[in-house]
């Protein structure tokens, strides 16, 4: 295998372990190789009086993320026991270690909620700031796994192109079709089309719907992420998707997709 990797910020918790699972058959579809980071800081508050130094502190959070991250390994390698794996237990804040691995990764994927290292993270300011600040594409691993279309919110602006290059190339890899939906609320519709043209001509093979609906984008998608394997989204734009980073529409998906969500920021 080569090429980036896909990322996991893995904390312990069940949500933590589904978005492994779910990173894990994405690079077995992309040929990459899954990277595990845990990051911790040592807490002020709420730990057990018999640990009674920084040092045994360190020591105990330092085998609990080895745990975690051995708990890890296992989901990966039953998902996807061809799939490289290689794993990275770190003293810092997540939200900056995140964001410094996304720099050099394929994409982020996180949990839709957290404990541990990554608490909170998602739904809340993990997600938001990697959304906001990460390089490469983030996706947050939420509701039911289906084996549906890739579904796209498309921004008839051209900053809307890298989440539709995304989509396809995931609806190519997986071999799904891929939704193009456009909430328009002007006389926009028409050019969806255009928009298109050129990825339909890069990825014949990818059966293409289009979905024009007169209606606020959330509803529009959330309806249709619930027969969805993955809904795309831009990170900002304008159209149909208008204010979408991090806007009304990319941090509702965040907080209430029924579907693994991922938001793709412009190159």
């Amino acid at each position: 295998m080569s090429g980036l990797p896909v990322v996991v910020g893995v904390d312990g918790s069940s949500s933590a372990l589904t978005a492994v699972a779910w990173a894990a058959r994405a690079c077995a579809l992309h040929s990459a190789p899954l990277r595990l980071v845990h990051a911790y800081t040592l807490p002020t508050r709420g730990y057990p009086e018999v640990i009674s130094s920084a040092r045994e502190l360190r020591s105990a959070m330092y085998d609990q993320g080895r745990m975690w991250l051995s708990q890890a390994v296992a989901v990966a390698r039953t998902e996807a026991p061809d799939v490289a794996v290689e794993h990275d237990l770190r003293m810092e804040h997540p939200t900056p270690v995140l964001i410094e691995e996304s720099r050099r990764a394929r994409e982020v994927v996180v949990g839709s909620h957290g404990l541990g290292g990554f608490t909170g993270a998602l739904v809340g300011s993990t997600a938001v700031a990697l959304s906001q600040h990460g390089e490469c594409p983030v996706v947050v691993v939420r509701g039911g796994v289906h084996d549906g279309p890739v579904v796209v919110g498309v921004d008839l602006s051209p900053e809307s192109d890298p989440a539709l290059g995304f989509g396809f190339e995931e609806a190519a890899a997986a071999r799904v079709p891929l939704v193009a939906a456009l909430a328009h609320l002007d006389e926009q519709s028409s050019l969806l089309s255009t928009r298109l043209a050129g990825w339909v001509e890069k990825y014949p093979d990818v059966e293409v719907e289009q979905r024009v609906v007169g209606e606020r984008p959330v509803p529009l998608l959330v309806e249709l992420g619930e027969r969805a394997a993955l809904l795309v989204v831009g990170s900002r734009g304008r159209g149909g998707f208008a204010g979408m980073l991090l806007g009304s529409t990319s941090q509702a998906l965040i907080y209430h997709a029924p579907c693994p969500v991922a938001v793709v920021r412009p190159a």
